[in-house]
């Protein structure tokens, strides 16, 4: 999750202001970058417990990677993140460290982006006596295991989750993710984009199922972090309704977000708890709270974060639906979704393809994929077969791009890791199934060692 505190303070005055300052985010193709972000749990080489912030943790860590030119970013004096020009690095609630990387040009450049924070990250790491594994679900620990991170914007999520879900505080301390984040270049570019990448959302958490176990035994699920985000707060996540609506554009979105429960607004440095309170009612001064004030663009920046959707707007568009894995395949993931949304006839494809079913196959598909992966059932086939056609069009789509790295190889190189799944082989967490019933012998400490980065 972001850093909130965006210094804009101008007022809000209407709905219409808020559409627009989405809408700003267009840009034409030319101008298009590609910003990955990922997620990894930290881990004690001697025992693989997770690092508490301190001693000997993430504050640590943070600390060291911050003396390679990053800025720190601290709540109440304490560490929680670094800025390096616009790449950052930040927290989730148990430690889980998340590169969100700088606005690139291609995919070798991400590629070339997330060995040089690998690299970064084991120099301060190793040291410590801790490693860092990218999985979907922590493989051994409980809830009440994991440790907390003093930032507090989760000190209030901590105490809002349980009210609107089951499982939204293991969403918080045991699943990593990664995803994308891509352009549009105007209204009507952004509603395709984001019909075509949230009805394929689950084909991609098939593709990347990587969270087999729970508690140190596998759990019944290829994605259990998948599984986790069908009962988390499912007033801010999921595939809503509207999105595939034809009239779709930045207003109804803002609409939508306005009666998106708020979490808090921050004030002079401070955050201020509003779990549960209602943004339209903060835009119309209908909140007593002390110290609140007047709703501003910054606080409905802010808000933003706060929408969990398997794909989420902001002034771009970010693919949600992915668990964290090798470091290939996490590559892989953008190049993906750069594949089928950065050319015009690939995203036209795309959309054909969509449009085979209607959207409410794919929402039904959130919890088959959880469980069964690319094997799920979709009309008279499986997710395999739509993953096939998808990884096609995204090769094409990325070959008409025609960049080039310094071997002269094109961007299609990151869609390798892909093409043995479509073809039957199996996925990260197949594979992780088969370790553990066969060389590990039941021993699944093993994972983080085969997993770190």
């Amino acid at each position: 999750m972001s850093n909130p505190g965006d210094a804009d303070a101008t007022p809000i005055t209407s709905v219409r202001q808020l559409a627009d300052y989405m809408a700003s985010g267009s840009k034409p193709a030319q101008q298009y970058s590609i910003g990955t972000e990922h997620e990894k749990f930290g881990f004690r080489t001697s025992d693989y417990a997770p690092p508490p912030y301190e001693p000997q943790g993430i504050r640590a860590i943070l600390e060291g990677i911050g003396r390679g030119g990053y800025e720190p970013i601290l709540d109440h004096g304490n560490p929680i993140g670094l800025k390096r020009g616009d790449a950052s690095v930040s927290l989730e609630p148990a430690g889980q460290l998340e590169l969100s990387g700088g606005m690139l040009t291609d995919l070798h450049q991400t590629a070339g982006e997330f060995q040089a924070h690998f690299d970064e990250l084991r120099a301060v790491a190793e040291p410590l006596g801790l490693g860092f594994a990218p999985l979907g679900f922590h493989p051994t620990l409980s809830r009440a295991q994991m440790p907390w991170m003093p930032k507090s914007r989760y000190a209030i999520m901590r105490r809002y989750m349980p009210k609107v879900g089951s499982l939204g505080l293991d969403m918080m301390t045991r699943t990593c993710t990664v995803q994308v984040n891509l352009d549009f270049s105007s209204e009507a570019d952004m509603a395709e984009k984001l019909k075509v990448s949230l009805a394929l959302q689950p084909i991609a958490t098939a593709l990347f199922a990587n969270s087999p176990f729970t508690e140190g035994r596998p759990n019944g699920f290829l994605s259990y972090r998948a599984q986790v985000w069908t009962d988390t707060d499912n007033q801010r996540s999921g595939m809503p309704a509207l999105m595939f609506a034809e009239d779709f554009g930045f207003e109804r979105y803002v609409e939508w977000v306005l009666d998106v429960p708020m979490y808090f607004v921050m004030r002079e440095g401070e955050i201020i708890d509003l779990a549960g309170a209602s943004f339209r009612d903060f835009m119309a001064g209908k909140l007593t709270h002390p110290g609140v004030g007047v709703a501003t663009m910054g606080d409905f920046a802010d808000h933003l974060t706060t929408v969990f959707t398997d794909v989420r707007l902001k002034k771009f568009l970010e693919m949600r639906g992915a668990d964290a894995g090798r470091p290939d395949m996490m590559v892989a993931q953008s190049a993906l979704w750069v594949g089928l949304l950065y050319d015009n006839a690939a995203l036209a494809a795309a959309g054909e393809l969509v449009r085979r079913h209607d959207w409410s196959e794919y929402a039904a598909l959130r919890p088959a994929v959880a469980r069964e992966a690319l094997g799920a059932k979709l009309g008279r086939g499986t997710v395999r077969d739509i993953a096939r056609d998808m990884l096609a069009i995204a090769d094409g789509g990325l070959r008409a791009r025609g960049l080039l790295d310094a071997q002269g190889r094109d961007e299609t190189i990151h869609l390798d890791p892909l093409r043995d799944l479509v073809t039957g082989g199996p996925t990260q967490a197949e594979y992780w199934l088969e370790r553990f019933n066969g060389a590990w012998n039941g021993n699944l400490t093993k994972i983080f060692d085969e997993a770190a980065i």
